[in-house]
């Protein structure tokens, strides 16, 4: 592709998850970044139509901004694939270790990056075991605090800290509310981070690490996406050889789930200085809230150079 060739390209926002309105949200400063570079842009739903127009018209690439299942779960990967459709974003495969938890976990923690303990309770478990001796054995098992999340899905939602022992039933049926699979996790006392992570063809690279202080104490999905509601501080508020370490934990998680193009590792810093691993997710949001863009503005970069870097990959790798 010649340098500063003007694109088409087709950006997908929306869709039916949880995570619809942050999607339209991403799709549109997606599609605003491209457009300064003057990228011919189309932003579309995804639809009954949407496979037909793209086999009719071939853009050049297309980049799926949606989150939740319907973007990050690698179906809708897996069908650009077959169609031979150039995309922004992870692989079919890489997208389904991500996007569950527990396996990201497991691959992440294989490649030597620590990763709080955990056990992961499918609905079913409680229907077959009795919810009482469940709740009792992990209680037994686990000092408090714990993190309870759905096993799939972002933007925090379904997310709990449990402080008491009371709090864990209903911690578990909000869980249960967003997956049929819920996370149960150690809470590891630190600062909070999340390290965008740009991979164009030469290998992953971190981005300023963000630190990031909810006013409130918890970064949840009103913290996420409401101006105002937290504190971010790019680089994060550490010494240089643990931003490095940091750093390092993200490419590393990166490389080990075999991602590509973008990312977002979410990690805890605890007192030792000790990266911990808590999620990857290959669709970071782009909002004006969002992690990324603050990350890729305190890297020097303008974003719609990374955009346009980012789609010509895709075209390259396709």
């Amino acid at each position: 592709m010649a340098e500063n060739q003007e694109l088409d390209i087709v950006v997908l926002a929306g869709g039916i998850s949880h995570e619809r309105d942050v999607s339209l949200r991403t799709g549109r400063r997606v599609a605003d970044g491209l457009q300064s570079l003057g990228h011919r842009v189309t932003v579309l739903e995804p639809d009954a139509a949407l496979l037909g127009y793209l086999r009719d018209s071939r853009p050049d690439v297309v980049w799926p901004a949606l989150h939740g299942s319907s973007g990050e779960d690698g179906a809708l990967r897996a069908l650009l694939e077959l169609a031979g459709v150039p995309f922004v974003g992870s692989t079919t495969d890489a997208a389904r270790l991500a996007w569950s938890k527990p396996t990201a976990k497991t691959i992440v923690a294989r490649a030597g990056v620590a990763t709080p303990e955990s056990v992961t309770l499918p609905k079913e478990t409680f229907r077959e075991l009795g919810a009482n001796s469940v709740l009792e054995t992990v209680l037994s098992a686990f000092a408090m605090p714990l993190v309870v999340k759905p096993a799939h899905g972002g933007s925090a939602q379904g997310v709990t800290v449990v402080t008491a022992p009371d709090e864990l039933p209903r911690a578990m049926v909000d869980a249960y509310t967003y997956a049929d699979v819920a996370l149960i996790e150690r809470k590891v006392e630190g600062v909070e981070v999340s390290v965008a992570v740009l991979d164009t063809g030469d290998g992953p690279v971190a981005l300023p690490p963000v630190e990031i202080e909810p006013i409130d104490g918890t970064y949840t999905f009103d913290a996420r996406y409401n101006a105002g509601e937290t504190r971010f501080y790019v680089p994060a508020r550490l010494e240089p050889d643990t931003l490095a370490a940091v750093a390092a934990a993200a490419t590393a998680a990166h490389s080990a789930l075999g991602l590509r193009h973008l990312s977002r590792v979410d990690l805890i810093v605890d007192a030792d200085g000790v990266p911990w691993f808590l999620e990857a997710n290959v669709l970071p949001g782009l909002t004006e809230t969002s992690i990324m863009p603050q990350a890729i503005a305190a890297s020097g970069r303008d974003l719609g150079d990374v955009y346009a870097t980012l789609a010509a990959a895709a075209i390259a790798d396709a």
